[in-house]
This record gives structure tokens, sequence and C-alpha cells, in this order.
């Protein structure tokens, strides 16, 4: 038999492979345990890379408070969902699943996938209700995940919505106090890394790079109650005389504080929906309007600071009418000669006039000027406008006429309460405030202390059953005011059928804590004086704010002469005196032409 040469060699060949396998193995746990030990550092980071992320930590925005401690903004945690466009893109069978959840539009989802695919996150909606964002996450749809944000929320819905404004979907302020402090509100937001498994759950937290810093409060001067009472006679009066709408302001005289402020029509901050532009302005502070008679106040007080006129001087109105050129200023009837309580309760267009044009132009301007018209009031209220009051040396006679009785200048409905404060603080003028304040406000004396209490006993009057405003008396209070029924201007002059019906007060008399300034845009309907219209607004709203505050009655002998008072109207708990033949002999305020 002839022996196979190969055989020998074969041995050797088995072994040389053993060997091999050996080598081969070897290096394989070498390269294991060197990746694993020594050189661990690639494969860490390719994992990170595709498994490690850096995630926001949304901070938590302040709370805007009211002066009492109640919430009028605050944050909920809500989730938002969100997508990673490739991972999507490669479901398409989920989709339907996930337009339904979301409500949203097929097309869009695959315009998604499809144009973003290069990016890594794309919100699909955001916050989301809780039991959506259950169903969402149930639901499990590849490259789908939620986020943790906070949603602001308004407890008092289109109550407050003027003052404290609102913030967009990224919780930044937009309007209100949400805007004007929005540096203070925001947080500054943290962030940490997390480990995220294949279908981007967070299975680990690995390190905190940095905490979350949640927002300041905000303490408003805003007091709930009272801004809720004057949101519903605002309202009711807007409904009642089929106004275009209407703004309210409430002032604590003593410091400047704002109690309350609303307008009509007004719009709710809770859907985004309801966010209409015309609807969501602060008539009270951006939007101006000529005053009409609720300056004549401060015409009568540049005569008494004058020095050359006294409380009891009088006026004569004889015939009831005053050529200026060829312009005429004309009163409801002939009042003869009056003083100057007179000339307020009776509101004389002529009397007013004659005292303009008895002074220098420049003693009334600084009159103007010095309690607030003509520049802003310093609350730092986002968009507030200064008004109109030109400078006393652009005046002719006729701008003098109109100036005396509240045309030819323009106000915000705050800078017109804001200057009322001055007759409130005997003489003194005080910024007004969106913040509560804790300290005694002193104000900057710019009227004699005399001659403001004066015009307060004038006003007094003019509530009286013979003045214009007697639908503004209160039981139990003395109070004074002055209305106004402006006409609105138009291209080439002044409309004959369109109005502002003003009333502007104090209360208590004796001491005073409030004041209101009511306006209502375009009454419709046979009432459209100020002293129909808005005087009852005033008297529902100080009536009922009084007796929430705790201000003590200065004059009890008004509520055992309740036979003197006519029905109170219905929803109010105050008293008016019955309309009488005095409303019917009023007029719109005059404008020289």
């Amino acid at each position: 038999m002839v022996k196979n040469r190969n055989d020998a060699s074969f041995p050797a060949r088995r072994l040389l492979v053993k060997v091999l396998l050996l080598v081969i193995t070897g290096g394989l746990l070498w390269r294991a345990v060197d990746l694993q030990h020594t050189d661990k550092a690639f494969l860490k980071g390719q994992g990170e890379a595709r498994h490690l992320r850096v995630v926001a930590i949304p901070a938590h925005r302040g709370k805007v408070l009211d002066r009492n401690g109640d919430p009028l903004a605050i944050s909920t945690p809500v989730d938002s969902v969100w997508a990673n466009p490739r991972e999507l893109a490669g479901e398409p069978g989920r989709w339907p699943e996930l337009t339904r959840l979301l409500g949203l539009d097929p097309t869009q989802l695959a315009r998604i996938a499809k144009q973003r695919g290069e990016r890594e996150f794309v919100y699909l909606k955001r916050h989301l209700a809780p039991q959506l964002a259950g169903k969402v996450e149930q639901a499990g749809v590849p490259g789908v995940y939620l986020q943790r944000e906070y949603r602001r929320y308004y407890p008092l819905g289109e109550v407050a919505a003027h003052v404290v404004g609102f913030t967009n979907v990224d919780d930044i302020g937009q309007e209100g106090m949400e805007l004007a402090f929005d540096e203070r509100l925001r947080g500054i937001g943290g962030a940490h890394r997390v480990l995220r498994d294949r279908l981007g759950r967070i299975v680990e937290e690995v390190e905190s790079i940095r905490s979350p810093k949640a927002g300041g409060d905000l303490v408003l001067s805003l007091d709930r109650r009272v801004q809720y009472l004057a949101y519903r006679a605002l309202l009711g009066a807007v409904k009642r005389h089929k106004a275009r709408g209407g703004s309210v302001v409430v002032l604590e005289s003593r410091t400047g504080e704002v109690l309350a402020m609303v307008n009509q029509p007004a719009y709710n901050p809770n859907k985004r929906a309801d966010r209409v532009s015309s609807r969501y302005r602060n008539r009270a502070v951006t939007d101006v309007f000529e005053p009409g008679s609720a300056i004549k106040p401060f015409t009568i007080a540049a005569a008494l600071e004058s020095g050359r006129f006294k409380v009891g001087s009088k006026v004569d109105t004889n015939p009831g009418m005053l050529k200026i050129g060829k312009y005429t200023v004309r009163d409801p009837r002939n009042y003869g000669l009056i003083d100057m309580s007179t000339l307020m309760q009776k509101s004389s267009n002529v009397g007013a006039t004659r005292l303009a044009l008895a002074l220098e132009p420049r003693e009334l301007w600084q009159v103007l000027t010095r309690v607030g018209f003509g520049s802003d009031t310093g609350s730092g209220f986002p968009g507030e406008v200064e008004g109109v009051l030109t400078h006393y040396f652009d005046w002719g006679n006729i701008h003098r006429a109109n100036l005396s009785f509240g045309y030819g200048l323009s106000v915000s409905a705050l800078q017109l309460a804001q200057a009322y404060t001055v007759l409130a603080n005997d003489g003194r003028f005080v910024r007004v405030s969106f913040e509560r304040i804790d300290r005694p406000v002193e104000g900057v004396p710019v009227m004699g202390r005399a001659n403001a209490r004066s015009l307060r006993k004038m006003l007094e009057s003019v509530v009286d059953p013979e003045g214009t405003g007697q639908r503004a008396r209160v039981a139990g209070y003395r109070v004074g005011g002055k209305t106004g029924t402006v006409r609105k201007s138009i291209t080439g002059g002044y409309a004959e059928d369109r109005y502002k019906a003003v009333f502007a007060g104090i209360a208590p008399i004796t001491r005073p804590r409030l004041v209101v300034v009511v306006v209502i845009d375009e009454p419709g309907g046979e009432e459209y004086y100020g002293g129909q219209v808005a005087a009852p607004v005033y008297a529902e709203i100080m009536a009922r704010t009084m007796r929430v505050l705790g201000v003590p009655p200065d004059d009890p002998s008004m509520i055992e002469n309740k036979a003197d008072f006519g029905p109170a109207p219905a929803g109010t708990t105050h008293w008016a005196y019955a309309p009488n033949a005095a409303l019917a002999s009023q007029a719109p305020d005059g404008v020289v032409q």
C-alpha cells in the first residue's frame, strides 16, 4: 500500500489552524478588554451621541396676585407633543392614529416628516389637556414624545384681562402687567443631561447642568372684589344703553393705587381664539377722548388759584349765550348771575368760558398741566398715551373757550381719574400705581388746600336734586362729581348724534378714599347724557365698593330719609334720586365750532 505524502503534513496544518484561531480569539478578547477598560471613550461617545441628550427644564413663571394675595395669573404644568421627523417618517402607518388624537391635518404631518427631516425636534401641538396627553403617551407612536411645559391660567377671565394681560404659548408676556413686568415674572430655565432609550423615553438622569429658577411674584394694587363690582356695573350699563363700549377706573385717592380698571368690550385671556386685537387693548389707558364738562372743576380751580376769584365770586351768564367773534357758546337756559358753586352744579358753558377768558392763558394751562393733563400718568402700563394739551402760546380766544368746558384737549380715563385725586387729596398730586403700595404717599402740592376743599363741596352740589349728577347719589355717603356729555369728533367737526357720557367723582366728601371715572362710548336710545348714563354706574360701583372696603358712612341721615329716593335699579343695593325735570333740561356740553 502506497502512503499519501500529505498525511504527514495534516497534524501540522491542524496545529496551524488552532494557533490561528487562538491568535484571533486572543486578539478579540484583548480588543474587548481594551475598549471596555483602556480605550472606552470612543464607544461611550458613540453611545452618548445616540442616546444622551440635554433636556431643558422650564422655569415656573411668577404669580400675579391682587392686593389681598388672591391669584390673578398662575402657571400650571402641562404636556406638549413633539416629534423627531426622521423617526416619524419611518412609521407612516401610525400617522392616522396620531392625526386623529391631535386633530392635525394629515397633509400637515406628511409635510413635517418630509420637509423637516434634517431636524430632530418639531412641536406638533402645545399645551395639551391632561387626558389627551395620556392618550398620546399610551399610543406610543415612534418618534413622538411629550415634554413638560407651563401654561398660564387667569382665574378671573375677562374680568381683569385688560389689566393683567396675557402671555404667548412660550409663556412670554404680551399685554398688560404680564408684559410690563415680564422680566420679573419670567423665570430662568434649567437644563439636565438624560439618557433616552430607543423609543425616546428618559431612562436615567445623568447629571444636572443648571437648576431652574422660578420667576418672582407680582402683587398688584387691584382688589378683585372691586374689580368684579366695576366689571358687572359697566357690562350692565353697556348692554342696557346699547353702547359701543365703555371704561371704568377706580383709584385709591390717597395713594394713587388702581383698585379696579375695566373696559367693554372685553376678552377671555384663557381662550386664545378670543384674543382679538380690537378687544384686548386697555382703552382706559390707551384711548383718549375730549372730557367735556368733567374738566370744569379745573377751570374753576384755575380761577381760584389766580387769586382774582373767590368761591363766592359772581359770574354773569346773561343772556344764556356768549358770542366770540362769529361763534356762539350756549347754555340750556339763562342762569343769570351765578356763583362758582352754581356754575358747577348747572354745568354752565357760558360761565366757564367767561372764567377762562378772564384768566391769563398761562394760568389755566399751569393748573391743567399740574394735575397731569398732557403727560402720561407714570404708571408704566404698556401703550399708555399722554393725551393732548397744546401749549398756551397757541391758544386763541376760541380755543380758550372750548378748553374751559372740555374740548380742544384729549385725556384718557386714567388721566382724568388721576386729576380728580388732586381734589380728593387737598391739592396734592400723587402718581398712579398698578402695584400695591405699603407705605404712606405724601404727594406733591399743586393746588391750594382750601381751594381743593371748596371744589369738593361744589362737586357735592352737582349730585343734589337740582344738579346734573343727581343719579350719582349714594345712600349713607356724601359724594360729589361732575358729569360730561361730549359730542364725538368726526371729519369736519362734531357728530350730532354720537356721544361719550362721562362721570368723574369722589367719595366720601368728608374724608375722600375713592375716585371713580366712568366713560360710556356712544350710548344708544333716548338717554345719552352723562348724568343719565354714567352717573348711575358711578353710584352702583361706589356704593358697593365702600361697603366692601369698610368705609364708614359720613351721612347717615340719607339712610333715614329713604322717601327722598326712588326705587333702586334692578340688581343694585343703593338708592338713586328718581328722574325729574332737572335731567330733561340738560344739554350736551357745548362746543364752539
